[in-house]
């Protein structure tokens, strides 16, 4: 599939400026961070509209288990792949040695800075009919590879039934540049560390430490 045509090309150029971009002769830019702010809560509502028509027979429990299945990291950024966004961004230099065009979480928050420029550019239907023609089409494949229950769902409902209590994740450190952070998280039940986690997302180290605590608990 490809990308839409926007009428403001400036808009379309906006959409894939990384952050570390305005460090080498962006300054004058603006990245897009708001952007993506944007398309992330569109995105949410998008799918959230569908998985709630399209299964009344889901609770809320499981509603919010397929809606983080087609919002996540891996699904945005397997996306954003096929897609080809990693190939549009501006980055620095640094960012471009370290591999950020093929980065997880800058190419799922790029599918999101795309999304709420479609949206800015060309409305809700057609930012709904992106979204559907991207990531709902191909939602039994999603589903399929990831389960719908994601780790942190799993440790919530086995430390209900043990602990009748639920699990709490803090951050423990914040390592690297404001545009390349990496972050360690650590899971707690009753203040007992379970486990930690890293990632380059607070999302994706919590999973981490989610998926490590289920090995012992």
């Amino acid at each position: 599939m490809k990308l839409p045509e926007f009428k403001d090309s400036k808009l379309f150029e906006k959409v894939f400026i990384h952050r570390s971009y305005l460090n080498e002769g962006g300054k004058n830019m603006e990245s897009n961070e708001r952007i993506e702010f944007l398309g992330d809560s569109i995105l949410s509502f998008i799918v959230s509209s569908y998985v709630y028509e399209n299964y009344p027979e889901y609770d809320e429990g499981k509603l919010t288990s397929l809606r983080s299945v087609l919002t996540n990291t891996e699904t945005l950024a397997l996306v954003s792949g096929q897609l080809g966004l990693g190939e549009k961004l501006k980055l620095s230099k640094g960012e471009e040695s370290n591999g950020g065009r093929k980065n997880k979480t800058i190419l799922a928050n790029t599918y999101e800075a795309v999304l709420g420029g479609i949206f800015l550019d060309q409305g809700l239907e057609d930012a709904a009919d992106f979204v559907k023609k991207t990531i709902i089409d191909n939602m039994d494949d999603f589903v399929k590879e990831q389960g719908l229950k994601d780790p942190k769902s799993k440790l919530q409902e086995r430390l209900q039934e043990i602990y009748k209590n639920s699990p709490v994740y803090k951050i423990e450190s914040e390592e690297g540049p404001d545009h390349e952070r990496f972050y360690t998280v650590g899971v707690y039940i009753e203040d007992k560390l379970l486990a930690k986690g890293k990632g380059k997302s607070k999302q994706i180290a919590e999973k981490v430490a989610a998926k490590e605590a289920l090995s012992s608990v």
